[in-house]
């Protein structure tokens, strides 16, 4: 094999196959390295994919792609202990192509992607551990692969390694993480009887539903759950803080577990086989957990540069990461055309990110983490709604008190009407001005 290339791409997620793609379209000698059996075998995801970039680089890809519902509905839900409240949204929008976002599984629907960069010209090497940077001076000129492989060399190389990328580190552009700056995620696949996810979830056709669940994650763990429609089975999970599970040397499968026997949960689960379980490490900080992006001879993309965006009612990182593969292509591209492989000339892959979206929402969004961290967004708020309906609701021969004494005695009972206001400020500032 030719072990000489003008761009080697390491790690065929949504980034770095973008990258791949983008290049090889454009006429360049690319390699796409993998470490797992095929792309895809390695990831856990949810998943939602919003094809916002994707349907630009393969227009209707969700004729041929290997996706599994398009999402007809959203809803986000306030899980309590034996009871929930839910915001249930659907728009006939969401039907139009290229629609809302589709429900995929990442070892089918990477797979396939990482063809399309074949196709279009990419070299694809699977189960290649890339181990260090080479250099040439303050120049990094290739990466040096675990076994025969040996030394693979490449005028600009994009680090698409995933959140905790060796690349990133070895290049110096990024320090230690501290564990409350991810999640850890863990995910179970379960097949239903004919029929049940039509029946349980209200759907027809192709339509899916995308449901994020917040509250408390098993005894004193904070984070939240999720539960996605496939054709024929549900994927379902629970994200946790990883300081949370640190502080309290819990496992996170007791989590799940827990989430599997909640009452709202439970039925939609009977008859229900497994399938596989899946687990993976999840960016939340945003900025405050972006490395440097680049350097003479290298760019950084997608989880690897901490793409994700955590917002509490929602998590993408997909779109993101496709949008930063495809920019990094493009910068790889103008410094192939140019000769010059200087960080200088690398320099210019952040500022186009500052024009797009992914940047903007990183630097919009920059406040969401101390929300996402406040432990009464998930031990108070939940049962708070939860209690303040029930008792509105019931029907015990007392008569229907008006709701604001309801809140204002619930309020005074677990944290009083002043902290409530605070939290109310931190989240406003974080999600809504």
């Amino acid at each position: 094999m030719n072990k000489s290339f003008d761009v080697i791409v390491v790690g065929a997620g949504p980034a770095g196959t973008t990258a791949a793609l983008v290049l090889a379209r454009k006429g360049l000698k690319v390699l796409l390295l993998e470490r797992g059996e095929y792309p895809g075998s390695k990831n856990m995801f949810g998943g939602a994919l919003f094809g916002g970039v994707l349907s630009q680089l393969v227009p209707e890809y969700w004729q041929e792609a290997p996706v599994e519902r398009y999402i007809h509905r959203k809803m986000i839900t306030l899980l309590a202990g034996e009871s929930a409240v839910s915001l249930d949204f659907e728009s006939a929008n969401f039907k139009q192509p290229p629609y809302n976002g589709f429900v995929i599984q990442r070892p089918r629907f990477d797979r396939w992607y990482a063809q399309e960069a074949v196709k279009a010209g990419a070299v694809l090497l699977a189960q290649s551990t890339v181990e260090d940077i080479i250099r040439e001076g303050s120049q990094i000129v290739g990466v040096r692969v675990r076994g025969r492989r040996g030394e693979l060399r490449a005028n600009v190389v994009i680090a698409a390694d995933g959140v905790l990328s060796l690349l990133a580190r070895k290049a110096g552009l990024r320090g230690d993480f501290r564990p409350d700056q991810f999640s850890l995620g863990v995910k179970e696949t379960i097949q239903l009887p004919p029929g049940a996810v039509e029946e349980r979830f209200r759907l027809t056709g192709d339509e899916g539903l995308s449901n994020e669940f917040l509250g408390r994650m098993g005894d004193g763990l904070h984070g939240g759950a999720f539960l996605y429609t496939n054709r024929s089975s549900l994927a379902l999970g629970v994200v946790v803080h990883a300081h949370s599970l640190k502080d309290k040397k819990a496992a996170i499968y007791d989590a799940l577990e827990k989430f599997k026997r909640h009452p709202v949960i439970a039925p939609l689960l009977e008859g229900g086989r497994f399938l596989e379980y899946s687990a993976h490490l999840i960016p939340e900080a945003g900025v405050a957990m972006t490395p440097k992006l680049y350097t003479g001879g290298m760019l950084v993309a997608g989880d690897a540069a901490g793409m994700v965006l955590m917002g509490g009612v929602f998590l993408e990182g997909v779109n993101f990461a496709m949008a930063a593969g495809w920019t990094a292509a493009e910068t790889a591209a103008n410094a192939c055309e140019k000769g010059r492989f200087d960080a200088q000339t690398l320099a210019q892959y952040r500022e186009r990110l500052e024009g797009s979206f992914v940047l903007r929402d990183l630097n919009r969004y920059k406040h969401v983490l101390p929300v996402v961290l406040n432990k009464r967004l998930y031990e108070v708020y939940p049962s708070l709604v939860c209690r303040t309906l029930e008792k509105w609701f019931a029907v015990d021969g007392q008569g229907h008190p008006k709701l604001a004494s309801i809140v204002k005695g619930l309020l005074n009972e677990e944290i009083g009407f002043w902290q409530m206001a605070r939290d109310g400020y931190q989240l406003g500032r974080g999600l809504v001005w």
